[in-house]
């Protein structure tokens, strides 16, 4: 008989849902788990993408997580001064195997007081902001220090996801499972990091978007 793994995903309003939903798809077909999806209230919770997803449970009912994973999106900003939120994550955290994020996510471990002294990473716009919640950045696509396993913005939860896997598994199972969804990223663009983007896209999107985007996540960062 297959072993249980219970996967706890925070749901808020705000989310990213590629940061949910990717990472949710690649672990559920990890043999044995179990996936619940836990926000404040049982209420649809908007994502960004302009529809909404159902929790699974609410933070009362949950249950303990063997892997507690918490998504980003613009919603951090407001979800880092709700303390219903980051209680959550403090106790879940405390009886989880592994504690990750995704993107953004990795401010809310942050504000539980999960990345102290710890190395991490999160989505490249934000990536400064990491010492104000004492982790050390480190410039990788998924980080792992200890039981804290983060990574890069949004489409590096499938990394995470997969790495996470072949830790629990082993390789193979996880190779199966990139197989099984056709991960084998061949994008038309070499553009998806600063580092490899033509410098006009990356400061014209940061200009757009990042700039005021990490200034709201500082002040509520410092708040």
């Amino acid at each position: 008989m297959t072993d249980t793994t219970t996967i706890v995903f925070l749901l808020f309003p705000g989310i990213t849902q590629l940061d949910f939903t990717a990472p949710a798809q690649a672990l559920s077909r990890m043999p044995g788990a179990v996936l619940a999806a836990a926000a404040a209230r049982l209420d649809p919770i908007a994502t960004d993408s302009g529809f909404a997803i159902l929790p699974t449970h609410d933070f009362a009912g949950a249950p303990q997580a063997d892997i507690l994973c918490i998504p980003g999106g613009h919603g951090v900003t407001e979800a880092l001064n709700d303390a219903a939120t980051i209680d959550f994550i403090a106790r879940q955290a405390a009886g989880a195997a592994w504690v990750t994020s995704v993107c953004t996510g990795a401010f809310l471990l942050g504000r539980a007081g999960l990345l102290a002294g710890k190395r991490a990473t999160t989505h490249w716009g934000y990536t400064h902001l990491l010492p104000l919640v004492g982790a050390r950045h480190e410039n990788a696509r998924v980080v792992e220090d200890g039981k804290v396993v983060t990574s890069g913005g949004v489409t590096s939860g499938l990394d995470f996801a997969l790495t996470l896997i072949a830790r629990l598994k082993g390789d193979a199972v996880a190779q199966a499972i990139q197989l099984a969804i056709e991960y084998d990223p061949a994008p038309p663009f070499a553009g998806g990091h600063p580092e490899r983007a033509p410098e006009g896209v990356t400061v014209g999107l940061k200009a757009h978007v990042y700039d005021a985007a990490a200034a709201r996540m500082e002040a509520a960062l410092r708040a």
